[in-house]
């Protein structure tokens, strides 16, 4: 009976000593997600003139995916959907409606580490529902987009996260500097109106309070907990604003525009009219072209400084060795690309392509990876590293089998979707896009008085990754064309592209 006895404390302690060094080896994550950044607004990865050697030194110590793309949006305000995908490890037709909701049902990736026994915690933008913001996170700091947006990095209405998700409009607050130049919250003024008015002078910059409310975080972290934490910048968002030093890094006369800059959008893509259209003239000179571009770089690189500050904080708390540090953008933004401003679109640049960069506790000497891949797949990757239970909901694919060596790929094609108007469809070395512009129909008469237009377009991305050469027309690309034509409507069916997952009045495939 002693011997029993002695056999099961010992079982116990074993299981004790298990426990604890379970504890201590879990690693943090965090999840730094970026707003409008393209793939080539990080200098290590495509060798661009904007200035990014934070971001540049995770990429050369950790892994790079090289072909990582948001799938699409049913909205104009592709964050949104973008977000969705991200934390629920969902495909865009598998989200609810256009992603604004995330149900309980489609378990988050935050609820998926608090329930592996982490602290989740948030700051920064969140673009969907109060109750999944609720349930997401069991800490957080300040909060956008709950109410009121000004539109300005130096005025952003914030509200301090809470866990029942009843956020009020008269519980806002913005940051600001006093006389004496010391930090203070205002509540927001009665009838304060939109509008980028504010500068480096009269308060902090989005960007800089995210960083400083991250290292808030990460100073008085007790390490009770692992922790995931959701660190969402506003920025390179517009409006383009960063401080004067950044922005004189970049002489707007000096400024190179990139090999797919035109003036104008050569056709009507089918939402040309829309607000980030209307944050530049057309046609898009040279002028306004380098201009956009300079201010583009300026607040990459003011970014990329705050993202330097929160690594820093890391470092200096010990904590950077156990922390897996990933970084994403949630869509590419044309300025300037293809006459385009904004990131309605399926082009690479201008709309779909992300930096998608593992660091911290992963090492890998700067190592890519070409594996097609997509912002839901994110989720699951970083489950598998972090040794988490992926949840059944999550459709996702994870890529860690691309990082172990097992596979080179685990998708052979990627198919992207852009409201009611475009599809794209890559697959090899080549990439296809379809614009449907349906007929303007008269309500009263059911007469079409515009007739509706299609327009292909066909590229060799691995060549031309700027997208300039149109290959559609030419006879010998005749028999590949049709192939991706045909097997991107059978991906449509596949994937559930379908009319009853939008809110349009016409489909894509209606008028196709």
């Amino acid at each position: 009976m002693r011997n029993l006895y002695f056999i099961i404390s010992i079982f116990f302690v074993v299981a004790k000593l298990q426990a604890q060094t379970n504890k201590e080896t879990k690693p943090n994550v965090l999840l730094i997600y970026t707003d409008d950044h393209r793939y080539s607004g990080v200098h290590a990865l495509a060798g661009e003139a904007v200035k990014t050697p934070n971001i540049d030194k995770l990429a050369n110590e950790g892994l790079v995916f090289t072909n990582t793309y948001l799938m699409g949006a049913y909205a104009g305000g592709t964050c949104m959907p973008s977000r969705a995908q991200l934390l629920s490890g969902r495909k865009l037709f598998d989200l609810k409606g256009i992603g604004r909701t995330i149900p309980k049902e489609h378990v988050s990736i935050g609820e998926t580490f608090q329930k592996a026994g982490y602290n989740a915690h948030i700051v920064g933008k969140w673009h969907q529902d109060n109750q999944s913001l609720g349930r997401m996170f069991s800490s957080g700091g300040s909060v956008m987009s709950r109410g009121i947006y000004l539109v300005d990095h130096y005025r952003m209405p914030l509200w301090k996260w809470r866990a029942d998700g009843n956020y009020k409009k008269e519980e806002a607050y913005i940051f600001e500097y006093d006389k004496k130049g010391k930090i203070v919250k205002r509540s927001v003024r009665k009838g304060e109106v939109r509008g980028p008015i504010n500068n480096e002078d009269d308060g902090p910059h989005t960007s800089e309070i995210y960083a400083d409310e991250a290292i808030d975080y990460l100073t008085k972290n007790k390490k009770e907990k692992p922790f995931f934490m959701y660190l969402a910048f506003h920025a390179p968002h517009d409006p383009r604003q960063a401080p004067k030093k950044y922005k004189k890094m970049y002489p707007e006369k000096k400024m190179q525009l990139l090999p797919s800059y035109m003036p104008q959008h050569p056709f009507d893509n089918g939402h040309m009219a829309i607000r980030d259209e209307a944050l530049a003239p057309w046609p898009r000179t040279p002028e306004i072209a380098r201009k956009e571009l300079s201010d583009y770089y300026a607040i990459i690189t003011h970014l990329d400084a705050q993202i330097g500050r929160v690594v820093e904080s890391l470092k200096k708390t010990g904590q950077y060795e156990n922390t897996i540090v990933v970084l994403s953008g949630d869509s590419g933004l044309g300025v300037g690309n293809h006459g385009l401003m904004g990131k309605q679109n399926v082009y690479d640049e201008d709309g779909i392509h992300v930096p998608f960069i593992i660091s911290g506790k992963i090492k890998g000497n700067g190592k890519r990876f070409d594996a097609l891949s997509y912002i839901h797949d994110i989720y699951p990757t970083v489950c598998d590293i972090a040794n988490v239970k992926i949840p059944s909901s999550v459709s996702g694919k994870s890529l860690l089998p691309v990082i172990n060596g097992e596979k080179k790929q685990v998708r052979d094609y990627t198919y992207h979707a852009y409201r009611q108007h475009q599809r794209a469809f890559r697959k090899g070395e080549y990439k296809l896009i379809e614009f449907v512009r349906a007929p303007d129909i008269d309500n009263k008469s059911k007469t079409e008085f515009i007739a509706g237009t299609k327009t292909t377009l066909l590229f060799n991305y691995k060549k031309d990754p700027w997208e300039t050469t149109n290959l559609s027309f030419l006879p010998e690309y005749k028999s590949l064309l049709t192939s991706m034509q045909k097997e991107m409507k059978e991906k449509a069916i596949e994937l559930n592209d379908y009319k009853e997952h939008n809110a349009y009045p016409y489909d894509f495939w209606d008028y196709y």
